[in-house]
């Protein structure tokens, strides 16, 4: 049935059949009837999407799809699903539904936007007028029948609008309490997802509901991890504490709008003391530059003001509570947003006062904020996601060394010597032998479409950025491409670098260069490299993963070192650490195996279609002057290696004048 129901959709939209997307189907197919894991490594051009849609549907039951990106999320219900829809329909002689779901915040909230009085939040607009358009706008949009009231399908407004007419799960009174319940746009979205056969989300939205152990999504048979690769790290951010001034300060100023009085008066003193603590801790941190982020616990200065912060929250809660006379329903949604958001900040400020074994505590100066994140998160995982129903879990970099063990130690699927406590029951851990690991390789001749080059000479980078020589090698792989170059840099310092010596060596060619700033859009600067072939994009972490560019716009992929964490990389380096002291290696279990899934997914930039040729260009000599360079190298798509610069600036010339022809 998989098989046939397959064939139906690549033949609806004009595919061919692919032994890679057969073989993953399959495998898909098996996982779901026989209730195991999958961990499915599917290269680029496999076709995975469809690998995994198809048996989902074919399986009957309701399915979750998380992905970590938008875009993909988008190709999913936008592209993916509605084409083969009919075919599979037909197939399966049964109608098929989907839906997409995503945390409230993304939603409008008609009682935030409606509110006779406005909110705290609304304050915003008045203070800043040149919103007042937006916001007309916004309102115009949420007036129009049929609309979703999702962030994504709204007209582009000032992020400042979209948060003072949405609000978080937590601020959220309830559809039940709400004088809007019938008509939310969350709740609708959510009710619309409760009865689809594909549920399409995102990881930040499941990593929270596994963490909390608290419903948020719909009731699934089985979860489907697409770029499986982040969803640890979607996991630790989605569930890392943090604290601000004006995080406090936003919560006072909501306390004292809706309770004035006492109670509002002491927070709002608390929240200005931390708001002083914090500022004179941080110019006194930055008069130290060498200090570390990371801290055992909350500096003498910061944790009395803290305490006080919690204790203002906790007597506004307990007001809250006690209040039981107020019947009005916005009243009602204006209390319980208050209290959510006082509530958020009492939980952080307790977290942050007692600091276990297992959590990293650091001071993030750039922003001014305190952080607690949880040093590993595979043991939540393995408890609340992997014994409850099967999981399939897919990318087109899943391996280290050939091997997925490093993945699946960090997913909480095998067990982690490192996490369990002598303590722990043998049953905690899944058995291994529920586990499939498939790697169904990519249709594409990476040996015969591609070269690595790995030039030897270049100095070692260091803690200033590129070196002269590689930038130099840079700029001369560029000429001999006629610009189409992606250039990928760990550091912001490197892409400045990298800008400047470009714009010098390349300014008598007609080469225009886009460099990434921070905040700007990635797809945006993506879809100008793609429209200008000649064209040089530079840009930092963002672009590794995801950056679809296929044909002549991309025939160099350039990768100023080896990504490994930094080392002032709170949570990292708190991981290398603790596996150092149970006698292992940091550098072999957590920084390697990090730096080989970033090289290779910065290498898959590169190869996106059958008739895409071009050159990866490795411009850290480490990779081939040290023993783990092995490791890194068996990580990458198999592409043609070599060493000799000559020969790859002939080929790009090339390949230059083949599109220029």
């Amino acid at each position: 049935m998989v098989r046939s129901a397959l064939s139906a959709a690549v033949l609806s939209i004009d595919g061919a059949p692919r032994t890679g997307q057969i073989e993953m189907a399959e495998a898909v197919a098996n996982a779901l009837s026989d209730r195991h894991h999958l961990l499915v490594q599917a290269g680029t051009g496999t076709g995975k999407s469809l690998a995994y849609l198809v048996p989902a549907l074919v399986h009957g039951k309701r399915v979750l799809v998380a992905t970590a990106t938008l875009a993909l999320q988008r190709q999913l219900v936008e592209r993916d699903l509605p084409r083969v829809k009919d075919a599979l329909e037909k197939e399966l002689g049964r109608s098929i539904t989907f839906a997409v779901y995503k945390g409230v915040g993304n939603y409008l909230c008609l009682q935030k936007m409606n509110a006779d009085d406005g909110t705290a939040d609304s304050e915003i607009l008045v203070e800043f007028s040149g919103l007042e358009k937006d916001s007309r706008r916004l309102r115009e949009w949420a007036q129009k029948p049929g609309i979703s009231g999702d962030r994504d399908d709204a007209p582009d407004v000032d992020r400042r609008v979209w948060l003072a007419n949405s609000t978080s799960g937590r601020e959220c009174v309830g559809a039940d309490e709400c004088r809007f319940g019938s008509e939310c746009f969350a709740v609708n979205a959510k009710a619309k997802a409760q009865t689809a056969d594909i549920v399409v989300t995102n990881h930040t939205l499941l990593a929270i509901e596994i963490v909390d152990s608290h419903p948020i999504l719909p009731e699934r048979d089985a979860v489907i991890l697409d770029e499986a690769h982040e969803f640890m790290d979607r996991t630790t951010q989605a569930v890392t504490e943090e604290l601000t001034a004006g995080r406090v300060s936003r919560a006072a100023n909501m306390v004292r709008r809706h309770m004035p009085g006492k109670l509002a008066d002491s927070f709002v003193k608390a929240a200005d003391g931390f708001a002083d603590a914090m500022e004179e801790y941080g110019l006194d941190y930055r008069s130290t530059p060498d200090q570390e982020r990371k801290l055992s616990e909350l500096p003498n200065a910061l944790a009395a003001p803290v305490r006080k912060v919690k204790e203002a929250c906790e007597a506004v809660i307990a007001a809250i509570n006690a209040d039981s006379e107020i019947v009005d329903p916005d009243t009602l949604a204006d209390r319980a947003r208050v209290k959510g958001a006082v509530n958020e900040i009492k939980t952080t400020a307790q977290k942050l006062m007692k600091v276990g074994n297992g959590q990293v505590l650091w001071y993030e100066p750039t922003f001014s904020t305190l952080y607690l994140a949880p040093l590993a998160v595979s043991h939540v995982l393995r408890e609340n996601l992997f014994t409850q129903t099967p999981v399939i879990a897919t990318s087109a970099t899943l391996t280290v060394g050939k091997s997925f063990d490093p993945i699946a130690k960090s997913l909480g699927i095998l067990s982690n010597p490192q996490e369990e406590s002598e303590e722990e029951d043998e049953d905690w851990n899944l058995d291994p032998s529920n586990v499939q690991m498939l790697d169904v390789g990519s249709p594409f001749d990476f040996a015969n479409q591609g070269m690595l080059y790995l030039p030897k000479q270049l100095p070692e980078p260091g803690r200033d950025g590129p070196s002269k020589e590689s930038l130099v090698e840079l700029g001369e792989l560029i000429d001999a491409a006629g610009g189409r170059a992606l250039a990928l840099f760990s550091s912001w310092r490197g892409v400045e670098m990298a800008d400047e010596h470009l714009r010098r060596v390349l300014a008598e060619l007609p080469i225009s260069i886009i460099t990434q700033k921070r905040g700007d859009s990635v797809g945006a600067l993506v879809e100008r490299f793609a429209n200008d072939p000649t064209s040089v994009l530079i840009g930092t972490m963002s672009l590794w993963q995801g950056v679809d560019v296929p044909g002549p716009s991309c025939t160099l992929v350039a990768i100023d070192r080896i990504p490994f964490p930094r080392p002032d990389d709170p949570v990292m380096s708190a991981r290398a650490a603790e596996a150092d002291a149970a006698g292992g290696s940091g550098f072999m279990q957590v920084s390697l195996p990090r730096a080989a899934l970033l090289l290779a997914q910065g290498a898959g930039r590169l190869i996106r279609s059958v008739e895409d040729r071009g050159v990866v260009a490795i411009l850290d000599s480490r990779i081939v002057n040290k023993r783990y360079g092995a490791i890194l190298l068996n990580s990458m798509p198999p592409l043609w290696r070599t060493s000799e610069g000559a020969v790859v600036k002939e080929s790009l010339k090339r390949l230059h004048q083949q599109f220029t022809a």
